[in-house]
């Protein structure tokens, strides 16, 4: 057990002093990984720009091991995040394997201590951190996006109507906008200065945001442009029933937590108040415990 003990913590400081000689090393990385740490080296945080340069060397295994598929998949789930702090599908699997590295060797240190618990926990952390950060971006991105739209459907509404043509007034409203909505508005108009047909750079709005809202303005815009329907009428319309779902989403939220409030007072408000209550009067009443336990 000891020389198992020992032979971990010489690897770990192997590790420690193989991963500053990286770090300090003149790796030369492929192009996009070189480009991927470059542009996000001003977008995140100290830690995490030193974890993707510990980790970046061993990214292309990682994807490997992840097969087809899941970087696939993996790729949408970042771009529904919004690439937070400049993460790139690159930059997730760097992270991965020095979460993973640090994870396993905690959960093999720990289980040699017999502390189980711990190590379980070092192991999920090791497997799920990265995936935390992107399941929460992917929900505030989704909630900031969902909150502008009608705003900004209304806005737009307004301008188009002044008599600027949708192209311009998209432009020139996304322009005034912060966040989410007007990055992924910029992105859209680039893709059509760029040469793609205004239909497939809404199709490929809608495929980057998993959103309900954003599927139904890109559906109302190419079914009114498909039906010669006037762009005006329709904005107001669609910002109307964004509102009105917005609202019945909210009764239902409300519904749903009445009976978790309730269950909560019910377990542990109601029986804690009536124990201080109870204690109270017994304090409070000046009986002797003594003479009643005969002591």
């Amino acid at each position: 057990m000891a020389l198992l003990l020992a032979l971990l913590t010489g690897l770990a400081v192997y590790g420690v002093f193989a991963g500053v000689r990286m770090y300090r090393a003149e790796a030369k990385l492929p192009g996009d990984l070189a480009l991927a740490l470059e542009v996000g080296s001003t977008r995140t945080g100290a830690v995490d720009s030193l974890v993707d340069r510990l980790g970046m060397r061993y990214a292309p295994a990682v994807l490997r091991l992840m097969g087809p598929g899941q970087v696939a998949r993996y790729r949408r789930r970042i771009d529904l995040a919004g690439n937070p702090g400049g993460l790139t599908l690159d930059r997730y699997a760097a992270r991965r394997a020095v979460y993973g590295f640090l994870g396993v060797v905690g959960f093999l240190v720990f289980l040699m201590r017999g502390q189980l618990f711990m190590a379980l926990l070092l192991l999920a952390f090791g497997a799920f951190w990265t995936e935390v950060g992107i399941w929460s971006a992917i929900r505030v991105r989704r909630d900031v996006i969902e909150r502008t739209l009608p705003d900004f459907l209304d806005v737009l509404a307004v301008v188009v109507s002044a008599g600027l043509g949708f192209r311009q007034a998209l432009d020139r409203v996304s322009s005034k906008y912060e966040g989410p909505w007007a990055d992924e508005l910029r992105i859209t108009l680039r893709q059509m200065d760029l040469g793609m047909s205004r239909r497939q750079a809404f199709a490929e709005l809608r495929r980057r945001n998993d959103s309900e809202q954003v599927a139904m303005f890109v559906t109302a815009l190419q079914q009114g442009e498909e039906l010669g329907a006037p762009i005006v009428d329709t904005l107001v319309s669609l910002a109307k029933d964004m509102r009105r779902t917005d609202a019945q989403n909210a009764r239902r939220k409300a519904a749903r937590a009445v009976p978790k409030a309730t269950m909560m007072i019910t377990t542990f408000m109601v029986p804690a108040t009536m124990i201080l209550l109870g204690a109270g009067l017994i304090l409070g009443s000046g009986i002797d415990f003594g003479a009643v336990t005969g002591e």
